[in-house]
């Protein structure tokens, strides 16, 4: 396989002429059914990395990614670009789940979107050995390490993969890892000879503004009101707080939610369809939010409190850089 055929695809179904930075040679890499490792900062185009290998190549690429209304959404934009992808997870009833299956089986699914559970599942791995796997995803891939143990501890269990499919290419990706992180991506993977991509982070279309802590809500409510109708996302460190803070910002007239894993998957999935469908400006949550989301107009992000980690808040601010 070769970058020609992998730029008719990009064109065909994504509208790009041409690859950006780093792409062409992680797609080459991954058609060289090698192990990859891509640092890549959020809006750089990491979809693409696998998402071009797996419309270009016979079989089908499973997904494994952290959060549900995440893969709907990249499920979604992917079959109205024409792509055949579907999902499994938590969400779905047994026949539900059992349709998804057999479109697997008779070869109409060229990507599979996996939560972690699901994959590490002892009813998914007769599954996983019998599909025609080409390519294994791991998107999130920080999941595994740092604070990612305590957000979806599943991900530690990931290390089967290489046993179980020891010559299926795995290509882990994620927007935040330090040198340690990623030593243990590798590590935890068992990538040992996984070529590592690491991008620029230098993020040129963002501004930092650091402000005093003192009338903390009487800022937001200011900065807010000097934009009216723009999206943005507030970050709280607990739970009670993004619902504390919502709700104080519903009260003074403004578009508001909060979003938790505390909260129910149908609230949550309800909470942020409202924001992707801009009926609500403004999303206070926790880092349960905003991996991977697509909206394309979020102008700005707060940090109500500290971020725990430079990684952490590396990673939430750029999600006002897409």
């Amino acid at each position: 396989m070769n970058l020609q055929i992998a730029k008719k695809a990009l064109k065909a179904y994504f509208g790009y002429d041409s690859f950006r930075p780093m792409q062409g040679e992680i797609i080459q890499n991954v058609f060289d059914k090698k192990d990859t490792l891509v640092l890549m900062p959020t809006g750089g185009g990491k979809s693409i990395c696998y998402q071009i290998p797996a419309i270009t190549m016979k079989g089908i690429t499973i997904v494994v990614s952290p959060l549900i209304a995440l893969m709907q959404d990249q499920v979604e934009g992917l079959k109205a670009n024409g792509i055949p992808a579907a999902f499994l997870n938590s969400s779905q009833d047994y026949p539900q789940q059992k349709i998804v299956e057999d479109d697997c089986f008779n070869g109409k699914v060229k990507l599979l979107y996996v939560s972690p559970e699901k994959l590490v599942s002892e009813a998914f791995t007769p599954i996983l050995t019998m599909l025609p796997v080409n390519l294994i995803a791991i998107d999130e891939a920080h999941c595994i390490s740092s604070w990612g143990h305590d957000f979806r501890p599943e991900y530690t269990k990931l290390r089967f993969l290489k046993k179980q499919l020891p010559h299926i290419p795995i290509i882990a990706l994620t927007a935040t890892a330090d040198k340690t992180t990623r030593k243990d991506i590798v590590t935890q993977l068992n990538l040992a000879e996984a070529k590592q991509f690491v991008a620029s982070f230098d993020r040129p279309n963002l501004s930092l503004t650091v402000k005093a802590g003192q009338k903390r809500f009487e800022q937001i409510c200011e900065f807010l009101e000097d934009r009216p109708n723009t999206s943005g996302i507030i970050y709280c460190l607990s739970r009670k707080s993004t619902e504390e803070l919502a709700e104080t910002l519903r009260v003074n007239g403004l578009k508001a939610l909060e979003y938790h894993a505390g909260m129910d998957s149908s609230t949550r999935s309800k909470h942020q369809d409202n924001f992707l469908m801009e009926e609500v400006d403004v999303i206070v949550a926790t880092i349960a939010f905003g991996m991977g989301i697509d909206k394309p107009d979020v102008r700005f992000v707060i940090h109500y409190d500290v971020p725990k980690s430079i990684e952490s808040y590396y990673q939430e601010t750029g999600r006002a850089g897409r």
